[in-house]
């Protein structure tokens, strides 16, 4: 953890401040600090601090290593600790999206001069190590066991909101130690919603049903897309998703180190464009996977990120028409040995499963 601390510490040279305020739980897990949302990290060129209220000292104690602690009292502001340690130097760099608007004014209010990072905190995460990869494909491997076990109780008139409590209970029950995110279950016309969240709504037969999840492991994450139909779908839906599936395969192939982030998202935006369905295909190609928020790289029409070896991302294009239907297929793809590998073992051909 110290290797990655010191990574962070470099971006305070390259800046020209004095320390580094990191409030994201993604940013503290990675450098071995308590997530919680009461502990403040300080990264100076001469120390790491922990800054918390009482009901954090005794954890932080017992699983973290190499942070000076320092604990005040709960309620009071934790940036006249900052400011204590920092006595005459001034220059702080911070979380654009996650200081709030009182804390900025209070920075000030303590002649603190405020420098807004962009994403470098998250650039250094953007290649995973050794153990990182190795964490991300248990993850992936926990995501394919609990979607083969979900298939033999998915039946007509099952909720989604049931569909979606079963997924989590076998996920914590397989080894997860959480959801990566809220879970996304959308059947029938629902699933023109690419982030349509379970309801009481029933499942009938030939619909689509998007079941879209990931879980944690070990602080690491996976995050799997797969649309499956109960009975035989219409062929106009037949023929929608395997245009989706076509771009999915497509867009795997096409990620390769050195390749433009952007391009891979144009190479798969163009095939569903040439069937005659680009309008419906309205989000970006793909994110990285990793911890949490702000991983890096981003797949999208205005990413000029170059791919590099061990990163991680989704692919997962999709096509949503109004009161129709939806169709989403999606893996987590790691850059080893300058391609793209698919982690995710579950079958991508459509299961149709019998109506019971």
């Amino acid at each position: 953890m110290k290797e990655r601390r010191d990574k962070f510490r470099k971006i305070l040279i390259d800046n020209d401040i004095d320390a580094i305020l990191i409030k994201s739980k993604s940013n503290k897990r990675y450098i071995g600090a308590l997530p919680g949302s009461g502990v403040k990290v300080l990264i100076t060129k001469d120390d790491d601090y922990q800054i918390m209220d009482g009901r954090y000292i005794n954890e932080a104690s017992e699983v973290t290593s190499g942070f000076t602690n320092i604990v005040h009292e709960q309620g009071k502001n934790y940036i006249k600790v900052v400011k204590e340690i920092l006595g005459s130097r001034n220059r702080v760099g911070v979380e654009p999206n996650q200081i709030l608007l009182k804390e900025y004014l209070n920075l000030k209010d303590f002649d603190l001069e405020i420098n807004l990072l962009d994403d470098e905190l998250e650039w250094i995460r953007r290649c995973k190590d050794i153990y990182e990869i190795k964490s991300i494909k248990k993850a992936c491997e926990i995501t394919d066991k609990v979607f083969k076990e979900i298939l033999d109780n998915i039946r007509i008139g099952m909720k989604e909101y049931e569909l979606s409590a079963l997924i989590q209970y076998l996920s914590i029950s397989n080894g997860a130690s959480g959801m990566a995110f809220d879970t996304i279950v959308a059947s029938g016309k629902r699933g023109s919603m690419p982030h349509g969240r379970p309801t009481d709504k029933e499942f009938a037969a030939h619909e689509f049903i998007t079941i879209d999840f990931g879980i944690i492991y070990e602080g690491y994450q996976s995050d799997m897309t797969r649309t499956i139909c109960i009975d035989e779908p219409d062929p106009k839906l037949r023929k929608i998703y395997d245009i989706v599936l076509e771009a999915q395969m497509a867009g795997v192939n096409y990620i390769k180190a050195g390749v433009a982030c952007k391009d891979v998202d144009k190479h798969v935006r163009d095939i569903i464009s040439g069937y005659g369905f680009g309008e419906y295909f309205t989000h970006g190609l793909g994110h990285g996977i990793g911890i949490g928020d702000g991983e890096l790289p981003i797949l999208n029409s205005k990413s000029n990120t170059i791919l590099e070896e061990g990163m991680v991302m989704s692919c997962e294009p999709g096509i949503y028409i109004p009161n129709t239907c939806g169709v989403r297929i999606e893996d987590d793809v790691l850059i080893e040995n300058g391609v793209g590998v698919v982690l995710n073992n579950t079958s991508k051909d459509l299961i149709i499963l019998e109506g019971k």
